[in-house]
């Protein structure tokens, strides 16, 4: 096998010529929204042949924390899916070489390092146990979009509660201008200050989302003057993220404004062709959770994964790989 040379990217400037861009999530497009988001820095490793081609690539996201109250200060750093690679290319082989690089280089300096939204559930996982993550049970959700419509795959009780509401006049709509994406950002803020684990990106990582709406869309949904609900969703390859969403559940419940904002995002991804609508983040892996029991209402497929996790302290590593060991 012809040995590759592995190269660490921290700035749009050095990047090469030839990246593969069909994964938005390891992309010079996504590397470069990081780039301009506050607390955020990409790390965009490669790994190239001798002629310079690039043979797989994985960006790294490294992003700053930090609070008055409870005051803390910490960087982690988050990788979602397992990169890309070209045809033919030993795709575990790779990711294992791209992981150390990265892992090495950063390691160190993180509170903690996360893999997660891997394909397969136990891809690289040797790979990721030679570097000391841990894995931790967790669970996925997916809407299949091409062989049944969404009407097809709710009961008709959801399918009754999202009618009264459009009767109601509850719309959604598409962020079309600066009011819009005021009101957007300030619901999704309010929605989740009170979540720690919960991190919200700084406005202009949605705002530069909204510039380019081939890889991501943001939504609102209103009754009258009222903004009710929003959420972003970015597509890659052909499939659709829910990414990001919040909704005045309590304050409008008879609306059930979060049953109609995950209802557009479906129906919108649907009506644009896309595969499958990936929920990123469903909760915690507990055992019972309310929320991932909600979007399994929307017809959704279960699936079982693994996030890893690696933290630079290393007692604390010692001690969470013994409580999530297999």
């Amino acid at each position: 096998m012809e040995q590759l040379q592995a190269k660490i990217y921290t700035s749009g400037d050095e990047l090469p010529t030839g990246l593969m861009e069909d994964d938005f999530f390891h992309s010079a497009r996504f590397f470069a929204i990081c780039q301009q988001t506050p607390r955020h820095r990409p790390y965009l490793v490669t790994l190239q042949d001798a002629q310079g081609h690039i043979m797989s690539q994985m960006l790294a996201v490294v992003r700053y924390r930090s609070s008055w109250l409870p005051p803390y200060l910490y960087m982690h750093c988050r990788i979602l899916g397992e990169g890309v690679y070209a045809p033919d290319t030993d795709r575990h082989g790779c990711f294992g070489t791209m992981l150390q690089a990265i892992t090495s280089r950063l390691g160190p300096r993180m509170l903690y390092m996360e893999v997660s939204h891997l394909s397969q559930k136990m891809f690289g996982y040797s790979c990721l146990r030679d570097q000391r993550y841990f894995p931790v049970r967790w669970m996925s959700i997916h809407n299949s979009l091409h062989s049944r419509s969404p009407e097809e795959r709710i009961g008709p009780k959801l399918q009754r509660r999202i009618d009264n509401a459009y009767e109601r006049g509850i719309v959604t709509n598409e962020v079309q201008n600066e009011d819009d994406f005021k009101e957007f950002y300030k619901l999704l803020r309010h929605h989740n200050w009170l979540k720690p684990k919960r991190y919200i990106p700084a406005e202009k990582f949605f705002s530069q989302i909204q510039e380019h709406p081939d890889d991501g869309r943001l939504f609102l949904t209103r009754y009258r003057e009222h903004v009710v609900g929003c959420s972003c969703v970015v597509y890659s390859h052909g499939q659709s993220y829910l990414w990001f969403a919040a909704y005045r559940r309590k304050s409008f419940v008879w609306l059930h404004p979060r049953e109609l904002t995950i209802w557009h995002a479906i129906k919108d991804s649907y009506e644009r062709g896309c595969e499958h609508i990936f929920f990123m983040d469903v909760g915690l892996p507990f055992r019972k959770n309310a929320f991932r029991e909600f979007i399994l209402r929307f017809g959704g497929k279960p699936v079982s994964t693994y996030r890893w996790f690696r933290c630079s302290i290393k007692w604390v590593n010692s001690l969470l790989t013994w409580i999530y060991r297999d």
